[in-house]
């Protein structure tokens, strides 16, 4: 191995869920990966399940990836270390239930920063690489609630929605240099976020409302490697993305008037 070039692949939020499965699933594929999260503890436990279980170089770097400066430290880290990256996931980010008026102003500021700032930037300086060097990929996590408003998630669907329309121009800006850029558009998928009790897990995972982290991982690279400039996995989040799509941004204010809706602001 020693003899043979190196290709990395640097994954943000990737010391657990579906982060973690990008990963795993890019080492299987022959990639070193860089793992890059605020957990130190569970990020380098990631990391060495990787080397232990695949043949390649395993980096893990602990980041507040919310900070302003966070994407040009880790662009410099990897330019220090003389690691070229091949493929950028971005993945971090974190979901915020409940009226927006009732949100700090402190997490309001960090999920812009994780959805919106960070990648932005983290494609700004990776992609010029990629770009002169006439080849890379480029994934962004998006949401299937990127498609239209939704009220009680106001400022995540917002700030999924801004991944979409970033995702498409830069996949339109790149492809004439052999770059892909590809965006994911899960549905809930069995992860921390959502705080469900084991049976219920299992129960939306069997009706197939839920998706597990390794599925979407799966079906986001097959996308990714294929130059898609989107991968919307699962029917049931083909059907909603669908529905979005058909019903005007004025059925949520019906919605919202339902009483177990309302409940939620």
């Amino acid at each position: 191995m020693d003899t043979l070039p190196r290709k990395y692949a640097l994954v943000t939020g990737a010391s657990s869920g579906i982060g973690l499965q990008y990963a795993r699933q890019l080492a299987a594929r022959g990639y070193c990966p860089v793992l890059v999260s605020n957990r130190q503890e569970e990020n380098e436990r990631a990391a060495a399940g990787i080397a232990a279980d695949y043949p390649v170089e395993v980096h893990s770097l602990c980041m507040d990836l919310s900070a302003a400066d966070a994407a040009r430290k880790l662009f410099e880290w990897t330019e220090e270390h003389g690691i070229e990256i091949e493929v950028l996931v971005c993945n971090a980010g974190i979901l915020l239930w409940g009226s927006l008026t009732d949100a700090a102003p402190e997490r309001l500021q960090r999920i812009i920063a994780l959805h919106c700032t960070t990648p932005t930037l983290l494609c700004r300086l990776y992609g010029d690489r990629m770009r002169t060097r006439g080849r890379g990929a480029i994934l962004l996590m998006s949401s299937s609630t990127a498609w239209m408003p939704y009220p009680t998630i106001a400022a995540y669907a917002a700030t999924k929605s801004y991944l979409r329309s970033f995702a498409r121009s830069l996949h339109d800006e790149l492809s004439l240099y052999g770059v892909t850029v590809t965006a994911v558009y899960p549905g809930a998928v069995d992860t921390p976020l959502y705080d469900l009790d084991e049976k219920r897990r299992k129960m939306l995972l069997r009706c197939g409302v839920m998706s597990t982290p390794e599925s979407v991982a799966r079906k986001g690279l097959r996308a990714l490697f294929r130059g898609r400039r989107q991968c919307i996995p699962g029917f049931f989040t083909k059907v909603c993305v669908a529905a979005c799509r058909l019903l005007p941004a004025a059925a949520m204010g019906a919605i919202i008037r339902i009483p177990a809706v309302r409940r939620l602001l």
